[in-house]
């Protein structure tokens, strides 16, 4: 399924990157891989929990400077090898449902769908981060937390494990 973007809802990243699909997609699915890379520097991830199927659990801790902390858990929806892999924060493994997000994660979060695509190019791939929001309010939330630097700050540092 291909998602258009709505520009009310949701929040994209693209780029052209020196990086196959082949190794951005094994960054996204290997938990050691993606530890190096996935958020901006000084926080890091810490730990890493895939279980690479529709239905999967897609769980990262990510470590703040001061010793903070942040998990997310997720479920994969959608998994083409090389190409896209899609998961979102709403749900659980086994398309559980969440209960109250903000609530039950103790924040003041959203939930949201995540759409990574590559498309291999000479020399790399165009890579998207389509980010599906339920609403204005959350769309903006994300986007004033930093999407675009920090998502685009890990992608560099994705692209600076392979130069």
């Amino acid at each position: 399924m291909n998602h258009i973007p709505d520009p009310s809802f949701d929040l994209l990243l693209e780029r052209t990157v020196p990086v196959s699909p082949e190794l951005v997609f094994k960054a996204w699915t290997t938990p050691d891989i993606l530890m190096q890379w996935f958020c901006p520097l000084p926080w890091k991830t810490v730990e890493c929990v895939i279980d690479l199927q529709p239905g999967g659990i897609f769980r990262t801790v990510m470590q703040g400077p001061e010793g903070e902390s942040f998990a997310g858990d997720a479920c994969y929806l959608e998994v083409i090898e090389n190409e896209k892999i899609v998961w979102t924060s709403a749900l659980g493994p086994g398309y559980r449902p969440k209960g109250d997000f903000g609530k039950e994660s103790g924040t003041d979060m959203f939930c949201f769908t995540a759409v990574i695509s590559m498309q291999p190019t000479e020399g790399g791939c165009k890579y998207s981060a389509l980010v599906i929001h339920s609403n204005e309010a959350d769309k903006a939330k994300h986007e004033a937390m930093g999407f675009h630097h920090g998502w685009g700050a890990a992608l560099d540092q994705l692209v600076a494990l392979y130069a």
